[in-house]
């Protein structure tokens, strides 16, 4: 019996090579789609700082001509992973807020009430306006997409096959917009009825939402919005000898 990881790549490939660490048999199917969204400053544009929540949206610099002029600027990362692919991508000066989105307006607002303007640099789809929060503490924030993720709209073949033999054992859910995307995937592939039989294991209360609405009866949330605990909740749900 195998786990469904449903996250995009390159995080679907650590999260599989985790589970297989732990023991199980780990199946691959990325429901969103790295997309590149062209970047361009405008020839007078001055920054003080650059600010990411996401790697990805250091993925989108990479091979853009405008990256270039960034590259002087202090980095403000949200977390580790984010700050070393700053580091990676060719920034030099990188903070990290070492956490989440709430220690990142933090760090902020400790250390660059002085910094202005600040450039957000984002994906096209934001959970949470960053920018606006920080305009209420008197952050002059720009804000510029450099990347998408796109929903995917079908299983892969394997995945499908899986479904119909009845060895998936349970799916991991990372964001809203992938667990729709693989509801609607299981939906076209006819295999929707298998699929919501087993358990769906969200990151959070508002993901493991889309799975209950969408019809699945064995629904659980990580206890807090990380991997540790979404694989807590998955070793709860899915017993050893069951692997």
């Amino acid at each position: 019996m195998a786990i469904l990881v449903t996250r995009p790549q390159p995080d679907n490939a650590r999260t599989t090579a985790a589970l297989r660490d732990q023991g199980y048999v780990a199946l691959s199917a990325p429901m969103l789609r790295f997309e590149k969204v062209l970047f361009s400053l405008d020839a007078d544009a001055d920054f003080g700082a650059v600010i990411v929540t996401s790697a990805n949206a250091l993925r989108g610099l990479a091979d853009q001509p405008a990256a270039s002029r960034l590259f002087r600027l202090p980095v403000f990362a949200v977390g580790d992973r984010t700050a070393q692919a700053a580091q990676d991508a060719g920034f030099r000066d990188v903070i990290s807020a070492g956490g989440d989105a709430h220690d990142l307006r933090a760090l902020l607002t400790a250390r660059a009430q002085a910094v202005k303007p600040l450039l957000y640099l984002a994906g096209a789809d934001l959970s949470r306006d960053l920018a606006a929060e920080l305009g209420t503490r008197g952050f002059e924030v720009v804000t510029h997409t450099t990347y998408r993720m796109a929903p995917v709209a079908d299983l892969p073949d394997d995945v499908t096959t899986a479904f119909a033999a009845g060895q998936i054992a349970a799916v991991l859910h990372y964001s809203r917009r992938s667990a729709r995307a693989f509801f609607k995937a299981a939906g076209l592939a006819g295999v929707e009825i298998s699929a919501l039989a087993i358990p769906h294991l969200g990151l959070s209360d508002a993901v493991a939402k889309i799975a209950h609405d969408a019809g699945a009866t064995k629904v659980m949330a990580a206890a807090t919005p990380d991997e540790d605990a979404l694989f807590a909740a998955l070793a709860r749900a899915i017993p050893p000898n069951a692997r």
